[in-house]
């Protein structure tokens, strides 16, 4: 009986789709030019890829690569700190546009970070500021597979200065300033970190 149900839980997990969280800048005064163009960009190249998106369901770079997915008919889950739709809208303003379905977390922004990038295979980091670096520290101490969009801005150009003077290696981090190159990256990081279940 064991057996059969290690081989059906395989054949599930084989059609498991990977989930990419992308973590950054809810306020982009402070990030690049063409952050918002290369957050849409990257949005798109996950959807074309069947992998869904988590965003913490904000503005700025989260929300342009909700955008960017919806417009590749991708699917995007977002998690609000939020206990409701109404509180959602009305006490945090923010959006619900761009997302297939919201989980109404109510445990405020340190709680939601750590919920979303605990519910995702890995994370990408665009520009960003304190939040971000939550986490992207949140999914480090998982050791989770993490991509840097470098010259963004923001936390993403600090975390290689970071992760030099921390002295805790760079674990499964990877950086690159073209989008698909670091989607690439990145699920080649999963892909190995799945191995080592």
């Amino acid at each position: 009986m064991p057996e059969e149900l290690v081989a059906r839980h395989i054949k599930y997990h084989r059609k498991t789709r990977y989930k990419i969280c992308i973590s950054g800048a809810a306020e982009t005064g402070h990030c690049s030019m063409d952050t918002l163009q290369k957050a849409e960009e990257l949005g798109r190249e996950i959807a074309k890829q069947n992998i869904v998106l988590l965003t913490g369901a904000t503005t700025g770079t989260p929300y342009w690569a909700a955008k960017g997915a919806k417009s590749a008919g991708g699917l995007v889950i977002g998690f609000s700190p939020a206990s409701s739709e109404a509180a959602h809208v009305k006490t945090y303003h923010l959006p619900i546009d761009y997302h297939d379905d919201i989980v109404f977390t109510g445990f405020e922004y340190s709680g939601r970070n750590w919920i979303l990038t605990r519910s995702a295979d890995a994370v990408i980091i665009i520009c960003g500021r304190i939040g971000t670096l939550n986490e992207y520290t949140a999914a480090f101490e998982d050791n989770k597979p993490i991509g840097v969009l470098e010259t963004t801005g923001g936390t993403a150009d600090y975390i290689r200065d970071i992760l030099e003077k921390s002295y805790r290696g760079f674990r499964k981090t990877v950086f690159s300033p073209d989008p698909k190159e670091l989607l690439k990256l990145v699920m080649q990081q999963v892909e190995e970190h799945k191995k080592t279940f």
